[in-house]
């Protein structure tokens, strides 16, 4: 317990304040949580506990090996949270603005966990959701949902990044009821360890690009693990080949004939990793909410000093900012009227806030900012993977830029 003073007026008695004092305020500044209906409620509440019972212990350690806790995925299927705004072959069918909540709790704990949720939820099943025949959400929906098999989703390559609308380098090559696949992947999450992954490869034949479901055993399919990462290194991206991997026609996407479709599923997972970003920003500020009441200086916490009061303000600023931008762009994706530019405008914004907001963070920690144990560092190191995936600060603002303007800027 510390003291510090209860309001601006010099007159105040000073009262005595604690991190889980209603004086502290959390990270929900607009209880944004309050918009949705009881049971989604307590489904956010249930998600967030079983974050802090599992997670939470072991996510240090496992980020600083490069390891990913794989014994926990099976705790995951009693929360029903997977594909949870679709509805239909098992999902919950609770929409975006609660997949969003659900997406910013996990990521308020820890983003590597989050990603992997993202990947395969957000990428994995909403690639299968929006670009699959009704065969296909059949046999692989509910194997999915119910953390069966997981899934991955490889788009980037080693050479293409921002450029795979047009660049893609990946060939897919019709051979009767057979498909052969040759080239490289970059970056791919959960791809070490996917039961099913959603390959995107350019038909030889007609020059559109086209998805693919590659099943893990696949001749000719090797991921490696991506080494030496210094952002979400609890994901395990992998580098994939692909050395004429035969796919029957059966596992080719039948509702994916171009990179529009490919953009449809992008336009969704954008909003996704602003959640996320949202969420890793939370738990920066929370992190160093606790350190500004527990830590000593001057014979009072530091939370008593302006310039700390100043830091925390805006980072709650930032995060209400975010919020609200998420939340409306979660409300016009559940009414099917989100639209590319939108998303991006969410995206951009809220994780380039993220990293102001996690820089303020670590700054407020002084020294003690970059060890894991405040888990500050860990905050920090993950918004910038955030910053960068699922379409670059850049590209997003070329992107709203069009729209502002009409005029298109990209090369």
């Amino acid at each position: 317990m510390t003291q510090q003073t209860a309001s601006a007026d010099h007159g105040a008695h000073p009262v005595r304040v604690h991190a889980a004092d209603p004086g502290a305020v959390e990270a929900d500044f607009y209880d944004i949580k309050d918009l949705l209906e009881p049971d989604d409620r307590k489904r956010l509440d249930t998600v967030r506990d079983w974050m802090l019972d599992n997670v939470r212990p072991v996510v240090n350690d496992q980020w600083a090996k490069a390891e990913f806790p794989r014994q926990l995925i099976a705790g995951l299927r009693d929360l029903d949270i997977a594909g949870i705004q679709f509805d239909g072959y098992g999902c919950p069918g609770r929409g975006s603005l609660v997949a969003g909540m659900i997406s910013m709790e996990i990521a308020r704990v820890d983003p590597s966990f989050a990603t992997f949720f993202g990947v395969h939820s957000g990428l994995g099943i909403a690639t299968i959701m929006l670009c699959g025949s009704e065969e296909q959400k059949r046999r692989w929906i509910p194997e999915l949902v119910q953390w069966k098999k997981i899934a991955a989703f490889a788009l980037t390559e080693p050479d293409v990044g921002s450029g795979a609308s047009r660049g893609l380098t990946t060939t897919a090559r019709r051979e009767g009821d057979t498909w052969i696949l040759n080239g490289r992947k970059k970056w791919i999450g959960n791809a070490t360890f996917a039961d099913l992954v959603v390959v995107w490869a350019k038909d030889e034949a007609d020059d559109q690009v086209k998805g693919f479901v590659v099943h893990k055993d696949a001749a000719g399919f090797t991921p490696e693990k991506i080494e030496g990462k210094v952002s979400l290194r609890m994901v395990q991206n992998a580098e994939i080949g692909l050395d004429h991997v035969r796919v029957p026609e059966a596992d080719r996407l039948q509702e994916a004939h171009s990179f529009k479709d490919t953009a449809r599923v992008l336009r969704t997972t954008r909003l996704g990793v602003s959640w996320n970003a949202l969420g890793c920003a939370m738990g920066a500020y929370e992190a160093a909410r606790q350190y500004a009441l527990d830590r000593e200086q001057f014979g009072k916490p530091i939370g008593a000093f302006q310039l700390v009061q100043d830091k925390l303000a805006q980072m709650l600023a930032n995060i209400t900012a975010c919020q609200t931008l998420n939340v409306r762009a979660a409300q016009l994706q559940n009414e099917g009227r989100l639209t590319d530019q939108q998303a991006s405008l969410a995206k951009m914004f809220s994780t380039t806030r993220t990293r102001e907001t996690v820089s303020w963070a670590r700054e407020l920690l002084g020294g003690n900012g970059i060890l894991l144990e405040h888990d500050v560092a860990r905050f920090w190191a993950d918004a910038e993977a955030l910053y960068s995936y699922e379409g670059t600060r850049e590209m997003n603002s070329l992107i709203v830029g069009r729209a502002a303007t009409g005029i298109s800027a990209f090369v």
